[in-house]
């Protein structure tokens, strides 16, 4: 129906322009005409004209000199002696188009020019023939109409062939996606050989199934870990309170410090840990904007590490005010100072200083270090070195994690260095500006 359409817009707006284009060039052969009598009248009378004036030919079909008193003074040979058209018709000047009945010929367009000559003054008439144009706009105008069923029937065939292997392409994918299930995550969606946009939205969507498949692998690894995690500090309570039950002397107040008390705040920690995380992931950290001295955040946290550890710890920290959540903040220094308290030999340094716009905190270790190749590894959860960097201290491999998140939520970045003289050392940088104007910021890595 759109191709039916068209092809009759397109038909009818040639037929016109045909015709309109074939009568100008009528009208202009009877001008020019109409100037060559009126040329020869200036020299010559009536009577005098040269023959070649008056004949006719294709289109000229009709030439007439009439005077002042309406009457035919000199005509093509085949041409009545009436006029073609009233001679009060042509005024002053000249007049092209007009219609007028030329027996035998029949209707004519005629051009006119009164003119003023030596013998007097006439009426030069030219009349050129239409009823050829008409034939040919005529057979044009059946011609279109006999070809637009051609048109209309190729256009059908190859709309439908075309779509038909377009929806071919896309139920093999429809049907691929619909056996896909959250079990089998693996399979992908078959992409046609021709480069065109149904190969192109299979790419994308075999794109979009492989990160499906990525966090969809994430998910069950944190799970697993994350039970993992949870079993050991709750297998040690139940085993006490099994001991408490069956020996009740036992159950005192140093079973429930030494034992019950670390192991449910190791849980509890766990928890806490584990909730940030999952906030983070659904919706982002929800920050504070507020002035924070980052060093007197930081000097806070030194001072209760050198309170509960016999390490060696240094600080270097100038004045450096930022824009963010000082409790976020707080927990990044001190998941950091943790973090090297737990690995360092024997000495711990943190410095904080404002550079170039971000304030720049360092916190350094003296202990066996961490390979280049893992240093962008252990900012995930649950990511454990060796048994010497995990499990000495009770970490359960999030507090980097953690870290992260609250720095990418500040817009901030981290990284791991190497320490001079040995060990390992992070640097966390962070804009002094507000991170945001939203309160919720995503922490999307």
């Amino acid at each position: 129906m759109v191709v039916l359409a068209a092809l009759t817009i397109a038909g009818a707006g040639l037929v016109f322009v045909l015709y309109r284009s074939l009568l100008s060039g009528l009208d202009d052969a009877a001008a020019r005409r109409v100037d060559d009598v009126a040329a020869g009248l200036q020299t010559d009378s009536p009577a005098d004209l040269d023959e070649s004036l008056l004949t006719t030919d294709q289109p000229i079909a009709a030439v007439q000199v009439v005077d002042m008193a309406g009457r035919v003074v000199r005509r093509s040979g085949s041409v009545p002696a009436a006029p073609i058209v009233a001679p009060g018709a042509v005024a002053a000047g000249r007049r092209v188009g007009m219609l007028g009945q030329a027996q035998p010929v029949g209707d004519v367009r005629v051009a006119g020019q009164m003119v003023d000559t030596p013998t007097g003054r006439y009426t030069v008439l030219v009349g050129a023939g239409s009823e050829g144009v008409e034939s040919a706009v005529a057979t044009v105008a059946a011609g279109s109409a006999a070809g637009a069923p051609i048109v209309i029937a190729v256009a059908a065939a190859a709309t439908y062939l075309l779509v038909r292997r377009s929806l071919s392409s896309m139920e093999a994918m429809r049907a691929r996606v619909a056996e896909i299930s959250a079990s089998d995550l693996n399979e992908r969606v078959p992409v046609p050989a021709r480069r065109d946009e149904i190969s192109t939205l299979a790419v994308t969507m075999n794109e979009m199934l492989s990160r499906i498949e990525a966090g969809h692998t994430a998910q069950l690894r944190f799970v697993a870990d994350a039970s993992h995690e949870l079993r050991s500090p709750l297998a040690t309570i139940i085993s006490a309170l099994e001991v408490g039950v069956a020996h009740r002397e036992l159950l005192d107040e140093q079973l429930a410090s030494q034992t019950l008390l670390p192991e449910a705040h190791r849980m509890q920690a766990l928890v806490d840990d584990l909730f940030l995380l999952a906030r983070a992931d659904e919706h982002g950290l929800a920050l504070r904007h507020d002035d924070v001295d980052l060093d007197d955040l930081t000097a806070a946290e030194v001072e209760h590490l050198q309170r509960h550890t016999e390490l060696d710890v240094r600080a270097d920290l100038a004045p450096t005010r930022l824009v963010g959540d000082p409790n976020a903040l707080a927990r990044v220094v001190r998941n950091l100072l943790d973090n090297a308290a737990r690995h360092a030999a024997w000495r711990v340094e943190v410095t904080v200083r404002p550079e170039h716009g971000k304030a720049v905190a360092t916190i350094a270790d003296d202990g066996p270090g961490i390979p280049a190749a893992d240093r962008d590894r252990v900012f995930d959860r649950f990511v454990r070195l060796d048994t010497d960097r995990s499990r000495r201290g009770g970490g359960t491999g999030l507090g980097l994690a953690i870290v992260a998140e609250i720095v990418a939520a500040h817009r901030g970045s981290v990284r791991i260095t190497d320490r001079a003289g040995g060990g390992a050392a992070v640097v966390v940088q962070l804009p002094l500006s507000a991170p945001d104007a939203d309160s919720s910021v995503s922490s999307s890595r």
